[in-house]
């Protein structure tokens, strides 16, 4: 017999059906070993020696792999074919070495693209060593990230209290949304005019053309300034003769995109199908590990880390098939298509994320996924089959005419496109910015060349430049992509703890950076510049590629970086607080000091008069105050408008208020209570109140969220077997929908507003087959993360009085502070729970409540 080991339970059950009996396919539960959070772990002065702690959790696990490698011939390591997967392999392997079970057995390594029987046996087939290089650079990234992390988040701690961490590729995504965010601050509005004229044909067909030359001069979008040249322009068109010039007809081809890489599928499925990236990886993983399909287990994707492009040769013929039998020979092109990786720094090559079977229709296999894993899997095929389809022919026109009106003269032009043939628009049509302007989309009447056209109407309409937009999850990991900042599995974690962090804040899926976060990047780069530096983040990456290539050494590569960061992080020691506060007052004076509409000066104190504002550090964060005090006692919150209260009027109990109901025309406020934040509609005990659900800051909250919450619960619908109604609500524990009863919950408090009745039945139906809560007075599960692996129960996240906690059996760990209890995965559940069963049995736990005597 042979032990198998691999990352998770699921990998390992769908693995163990492939391999047989005489295999025992067991799980690392992901990395068995880490760096302790705490000085030390990784030494420069001992050429960069590293020390590893096992946790609880991951200790049992290793001890089971190692009592079954007793009895066994082999060990075959077989974790994920990328960087992480090698260093897990890595770890195991040092780990058992130490316990000196392995002897003289045979250890190999295998790896996959995908969980399908026939790549598993193929790899199985293949066996080689531990790739050292591989192993080394995710030492050097490992190393890197703790120094940084571990040296800056001190300092950063001691200079600006409330900070919470820096990190090597976290602070350098947050410095671009906070770039961002200073763009709009900086952004001017410009006004400008644009000038359409609806013409129509002999035949009497409508189309619209714009003007591109006055008295000729070309224009250019901004060149019409303001009404007074517009309506000049607008008159003469008005008594003018129109021409057709030109018709030109030009025939184009549009080419299919690739298959998904990891960057471009978080992209899409945030675009297409509202998922954030953390969302995205965690459906991805389901359908790469392995699901029941029919009585088959099956992965039915390919593995989703990756900045590969191209498919595997027998992928590429078993798509050309299905394109073949699916849609039609037509939409066949002669021969394949290839594609080559325009990434920066594309990392191991790996496969494109394709599906691991082209036979196995999304609509066939829908009924055996659920309604997320169902629209991403559809989605993967959908790419990956288009992009060896036929390219769309387009056949794009552009009118030219002209204006005559006497001695005066203007050109115009009209633009459209009709699809002459679909190609790969049938399976995967791509989804146009939501900014741009796409003139091509419009269809235009027969136009022939040099006859008149009759004028409808001049159309003069108003325009103002806007500001660049905020980035959104998708489009911040595509610019990251762009500048070779972070990896495939970094981007989804790096997001993760920017907003765990609190340093940004999601609205409207647009990332807003928190004051706190903009106090942190102000900070960083005026003392450490070069870190957060896109370039240097982007040629460390380069490096540490180079040295999974074997064309680097790790440690010269750590020497390097240290030597520099420690003569840094030296140099600022003795930094002064004051001098801190001088440099953000200027870096952040659009958030710390705006302008005041009576245009006084910004920083004037408004209460004392004679005082200057400043920013001041606190125990719990920073502030703005008055350079008078204690005279004087003015503060306010960073962000807050001059009157101290933001956007909302400063009212005297504290609260905030933000409007009133359009219906009821009550006030409505935002306020703190003993319970937290919350929002209020009217005064008195009949006042509508709704806390804010987790994950919504105060700064976030605006009119329209206060009455959305407000408004809950809210109707769904009418059951369609009962017709009973359906509401979707907020309650103690967490966003649920509710029918005859039955209380079940929502992964998110957006569900509540955007579930539509079909998938609430199905929430319902799936809450009513797990049948009733436990025992009375236990909260309803959050997440059911599925049995413990020795048994004993299911281990379930929930949240009670005191926050969200982990479940199992007669143990109750609580999450760690910002942990989002939707995120919590298995081994970090495992390892709570087991560090919590550990301080209990040492009498760490609750003390158990005695009675006293009577008098």
């Amino acid at each position: 017999m042979d032990v198998v080991v691999v990352e998770s339970p699921a990998k390992a059950k769908t693995i163990n059906k492939y391999l047989g009996r005489n295999f025992k396919v067991l799980a690392s539960f992901g990395h068995v070993r880490d760096l302790p959070a705490k000085d030390g772990s990784v030494r420069p002065d001992e050429d960069f020696a590293m020390s590893w702690a096992v946790d609880t959790a991951s200790a049992k696990r290793l001890t089971d792999i190692a009592k079954a490698l007793k009895e066994a011939d082999a060990l075959i390591l077989a974790t994920d074919p990328d960087r992480e997967g090698e260093a897990i392999s890595w770890h195991v392997l040092e780990v058992l070495r130490q316990k000196k079970v392995l002897k003289d057995k045979p250890v190999s390594r295998v790896v996959f693209n995908a969980i399908t029987k026939q790549s598993v046996l193929d790899a199985m087939a293949n066996p080689r060593q531990i790739d050292a290089p591989l192993v080394e650079a995710y030492l050097a990234r490992r190393a890197l990230d703790y120094l940084v992390g571990f040296t800056l988040s001190p300092v950063l701690w001691r200079k600006l209290p409330g900070a919470r961490s820096a990190g090597r590729v976290q602070s350098v995504a947050l410095r671009l949304v906070c770039d961002r965010e200073s763009e709009i601050e900086r952004f001017i509005r410009e006004e400008y005019w644009q000038i359409a004229a609806l013409l129509r044909t002999p035949r009497h067909e409508g189309f619209e053309a714009r003007l591109t030359d006055f008295e000729g001069k070309k224009l250019q979008k901004l060149d019409i300034k303001n009404r007074a040249q517009a309506d000049n322009i607008k008159a003469m068109l008005e008594g003018a003769s129109f021409k057709a010039l030109s018709v030109e007809a030009k025939p184009t081809k549009r080419n299919p995109g690739p298959p998904f890489t990891t960057s471009t599928l978080q992209q899409a499925a945030s675009s297409r199908l509202g998922f954030s990236a953390n969302r995205t990886m965690q459906v991805a993983q389901r359908l790469y590990e392995g699901l029941d399909i029919g009585g088959e287990t099956a992965g039915l994707i390919t593995y989703m880390r990756t900045d590969g492009v191209q498919m595997a040769p027998e992928a590429i013929a078993a798509a050309r098939s299905t394109i073949a039998r699916e849609f039609g020979e037509k939409y066949l092109p002669e021969k394949p298509r290839y594609y080559a990786n325009k990434a920066k720094n594309a990392q191991e090559a790996h496969e494109a994320i394709r599906p691991t079977d082209f036979s196995r229709l999304p609509q066939d296999v829908k009924k055996y996924l659920d309604a997320d894993q169902a629209r991403l899997y559809e989605m993967i095929w959908k790419r990956a089959v288009a992009s060896q389809m036929q390219p769309a022919e387009i056949e794009r026109t552009t009118v030219e005419i002209e204006a005559i009106n006497g001695s005066r003269s203007a050109k115009l032009r009209a633009v459209g496109s009709v699809v002459r043939f679909d190609g790969f628009i049938a399976a995967y049509a791509e989804i146009k910015d939501e900014d741009s302007e796409d003139e091509d989309s419009k269809r235009l009447p027969e136009i022939r060349s040099g006859e008149a056209l009759e004028r409808e109407a001049i159309n003069a309409t108003q325009h103002s430049t806007e500001p660049p937009p905020r980035y959104s999850e998708a489009s911040l990991i595509k610019k990251m992509e762009e500048l070779g900042i972070g990896r495939p599995s970094t981007y989804a974690a790096t997001l993760k703890t920017l907003e765990d962090r609190e340093y940004v804040v999601i609205d409207k899926r647009k990332l807003i950076p928190h004051s706190r976060g903009r106090i942190v990047t102000a900070f960083l780069e005026s003392f450490f510049e070069k870190y957060v530096e896109y370039d240097f983040t982007a040629d460390l990456e380069e490096k540490l590629d180079e040295i999974s290539d074997g064309k680097l050494a790790y440690k010269s590569v750590l020497r390097d970086f240290w030597q520099d960061f420690s003569a840094a992080i030296e140099s600022i020691k003795e930094l002064r607080v004051t001098d801190v506060l001088n440099a953000l007052n200027d870096d952040l004076a659009p958030l710390l000091f705006p302008a005041r509409e009576d245009g006084t000066d910004p920083r004037s104190c408004p209460k004392c008069g004679n005082g200057t504002l400043s920013l001041k550090l606190g125990k719990y964060g920073a502030f703005v105050g008055c350079s008078n005090y204690p005279e004087c006692g003015y503060t306010r919150q960073l962000g807050d408008a001059a009157n101290g209260n933001g956007d909302g009027e400063s009212v005297e109990d504290g609260t905030k208020a933000l409007g009133t109901d359009p219906y009821t025309k009550e006030e409505i406020t935002l306020r703190s209570g003993r319970f937290g934040p919350y929002v209020q509609r009217g005064e008195g005990k009949e006042a509508k109140r709704s806390s804010l659900p987790k994950g919504w800051t105060t700064d976030s909250i605006d009119h329209e969220k206060a009455l959305a919450l407000l408004s809950l619960p809210r109707d769904v619908g009418k059951h369609p077997e009962s017709g009973k109604m359906i509401s979707a609500g907020l309650g103690r524990y967490g966003p649920f929908v509710l029918h005859d009863g039955t209380y079940a919950n929502l992964e998110s408090i957006e569900d509540v507003f955007s579930i539509g009745l079909n998938r609430a039945v199905s929430v319902i139906a799936e809450k009513q087959q797990k049948g009733p809560r436990a025992r009375a007075g236990t909260p309803a599960a959050l997440k059911d993360l599925g049995e413990h692996p020795d048994g004993g129960g299911n281990i379930t996240v929930r949240d009670g009085r005191y926050g969200p906690y982990v479940n199992f059996g007669k143990i109750n760990a609580t999450l760690p502070k910002g942990k989002d209890p939707a995120s919590v995965t298995v081994e970090e559940a495992l390892a709570l729970i087991a560090a919590k069963a550990e301080k209990d049995s040492a009498g760490g736990g609750k003390k158990p409540f005695k009675r006293g005597k009577k008098a």
